[in-house]
């Protein structure tokens, strides 16, 4: 594995790096006190001049407009617009909108590409993803209350979701509902297109996480569907496969958000070392002399590192041999990168003392809003469950010396 960064990349991540210390960063104090539709402005002018710059979504298709990166490439990009929380929306890279856009390039009808796809890619329309179940199991995506009845040639969806994340303006929702309750346990559920001004589709509210409802993009919605009617052919992949879909789309998710969680790692660390360089204890004394702080300091640095290159390894696999031949090397960097995220961002807000817990600095933010990282996408219980079962198998019936 070559962990040099090509020619190709080199300037197109040194641009990236540019673009979001000198316009984006400038733009988070706002961020923090206005709602996302008040930005609303500012964000779509910034998207322009990064649309002129053509490093405008770099991980979709070229022939949707996009850059065209391979997962390894857009690992880097993600690990340099993760420094803010506004860089993968400017740049047209954001969830939920890019496993949307995955799995509809993969699965969906020339007809869904025309209506979804490339509106989608090109920043036109937003959309969620509806899966998660107020009373189900996040981590098992197998259980389901949510159904999808076909009646006709209509489907009749019925169900609560929650965390469906970036609903609010949301031009139509992907919704995994059970459409074939006979069918062998991973063959029962459907991936569905669902435009918000559907009849049915009811959102509830913006739900309050850490006490903020957030709002746009930047929120995560309960959706109530209610006799919820769509056409059938709104069906997106084959019947049955939303198990597999959903596979499809998280493997490859859980390296962007990785990666986006290093370069969260880099900016609270590069603010934990500015701050201790400046901050006076007593006369003529700096709080970076203090051992306690240089260890912390040497012990997120190598935390870093060994996440990066965790979460590149794990890419390559996946790049190379397919999502199945990397499923342990995806389970082990999804809860040890979140948990050094949560290691390194609570340890650069320590050293900011009070000053870390307002929003004069961007941390008070990361500490609140990533800290769910050891949550969604499977809770750091159930990943370490998985990778200990498939690593035990390995010594069944072995003689060890």
């Amino acid at each position: 594995m070559d962990f040099e960064v090509s020619e190709k990349m080199q300037p197109i991540i040194e641009m990236m790096d540019e673009f979001v210390e000198k316009e984006l960063i400038p733009l988070e104090p706002e961020f923090l006190k206005r709602s996302f539709a008040d930005m609303t402005p500012e964000l779509e002018e910034k998207r322009r001049i990064v649309r002129q710059m053509e490093l405008w979504a770099p991980q979709h298709p070229p022939e949707y407009g996009g850059m065209g990166l391979d997962l390894m490439e857009f690992a880097l990009v993600s690990e340099a617009l993760g420094r803010s929380p506004l860089g993968h929306y400017v740049f047209g890279a954001q969830a939920p909108d890019a496993g949307n856009i995955e799995i509809l390039h993969l699965y969906g009808t020339d007809e869904q590409k025309k209506t979804y796809l490339r509106p989608l890619v090109a920043g036109e329309i937003r959309s969620c993803f509806s899966m998660t179940e107020v009373d189900m199991p996040g981590s098992n995506p197998v259980m389901l209350e949510t159904t999808a009845v076909r009646e006709g040639n209509e489907y009749v969806i019925n169900g609560q979701k929650w965390y469906t994340t970036s609903a609010d303006g949301a031009n139509f929702a992907i919704v995994m509902a059970v459409t074939n309750p006979e069918a062998p346990r991973y063959l029962q559920a459907s991936m569905l297109i669902v435009p918000a001004d559907t009849p049915g589709f009811n959102l509830v509210r913006n739900i309050s996480v850490m006490g903020h409802e957030g709002s746009g993009w930047a929120s995560h919605a309960e959706i109530l569907y209610q006799s919820c009617r769509i056409p059938q052919e709104n069906l997106l992949g084959p019947e049955g496969h939303g198990f597999v879909i959903a596979q499809e789309r998280l493997g490859p998710g859980r390296i962007h958000h990785c990666m986006r969680w290093i370069g969260i790692c880099n900016r609270a660390f590069a603010l934990m070392c500015s701050r201790a360089q400046k901050r006076i204890i007593s006369p003529g004394k700096m709080l970076a002399g203090k051992q306690i702080i240089q260890s912390w300091i040497a012990e997120c640095a190598a935390d870093i590192q060994a996440a990066r290159l965790m979460v590149l390894h794990a890419a390559w696999k996946m790049q190379n041999l397919g999502v199945k031949e990397a499923r342990e090397e995806i389970s082990l960097i999804k809860f040890f990168v979140a948990n050094i995220l949560q290691k390194v961002v609570d340890r650069a807000l320590q050293v900011h003392g009070g000053l870390g817990m307002t929003d004069d600095t961007i941390l008070a933010f990361f500490y609140r809003q990533e800290r769910a990282a050891r949550i969604y996408d499977g809770v750091d219980e159930v990943h370490k469950i998985s990778v200990a079962r498939r690593i035990l198998r390995e010594f069944e019936g072995k003689r060890v010396r």
